[in-house]
């Protein structure tokens, strides 16, 4: 029997060099749940050591953490892509740091981009230059994904910097994303009458959160079966009655 559960997919840790450093694994999930949230997805931007502390934080707890990513195309579009296990999102890290372009990277740049355990407590610095972009076009990225059977969504399509509408002016035919972000600034019915081109996609809508006091400002409610990635895929096709509460 289905349920109606809470996501918040876009969540950065303090691992993201803009993620605030009290974007903690033990307080992002704490905060999460006491806002209600079912599921949550740690995306750090080109990165993921520290969504197996997040997983570990949660263990027992009544929330899943989906492990995602934003990560830069080629045309500085943030993609948000989203994968059932660690397994498939390390296969697709080892591909964007195999891309990633790591240029004039700074010392203090690095020591903003904090890998944490399940207690929170600091276990390194990530290396790379995380605020880039990867030398994989929007379509080599997607077809990534695919092949390692996950989502794409485009990110906070609504914003003019670093969204695919922003840096493309519209959403390529032939690019085969399952679904689109809105951000918390706009709501569906804006987002519909804006961009057109939306239209044909289903649209979601996370907090993109940085700081604590963001998580779950903005939320999209899935009704599913289970909490996980194939019954979030479901919803997206509207299919064997999952499907996006508006």
């Amino acid at each position: 029997m289905g349920k109606i559960y809470n996501a918040d997919l876009h969540i950065h840790s303090c691992l993201s060099p803009c993620g605030d450093l009290d974007m903690t694994p033990r307080k992002i999930v704490a905060i999460a749940i006491a806002r209600g949230l079912d599921i949550i997805a740690i995306s750090d931007h080109n990165a993921s050591e520290n969504i197996l502390a997040a997983m570990k934080a949660a263990e027992g707890k009544p929330l899943t953490i989906i492990p995602a990513m934003e990560v830069a195309s080629a045309e500085e579009a943030h993609l948000l892509v989203l994968f059932e296990g660690m397994d498939q999102i390390q296969q697709f890290q080892k591909i964007v740091y195999d891309n990633l372009l790591s240029f004039g990277v700074d010392q203090r740049m690095i020591d903003d981009q904090v890998i944490v355990n399940e207690n929170d407590e600091v276990e390194g610095f990530n290396e790379h230059l995380l605020f880039g972009a990867v030398e994989l076009s929007l379509q080599q990225l997607v077809s990534e994904v695919h092949r390692l059977d996950g989502l794409a969504i485009a990110s906070h399509i609504d914003r003019e910097s670093f969204s695919i509408i922003g840096q493309l002016g519209f959403v390529p035919n032939d690019l085969s994303l399952d679904g689109l972000e809105i951000s918390y600034q706009t709501s569906l019915e804006q987002a519909k009458k804006l961009y057109p081109d939306a239209r044909c996609f289903p649209l979601i809508k996370n907090s993109d959160a940085h700081y604590p006091n963001e998580i779950g400002r903005q939320i999209t409610r899935f009704f599913l079966e289970q909490p996980t990635l194939e019954e979030i895929r479901l919803a997206l096709k509207n299919s064997q009655g999952r499907k996006i509460l508006e």
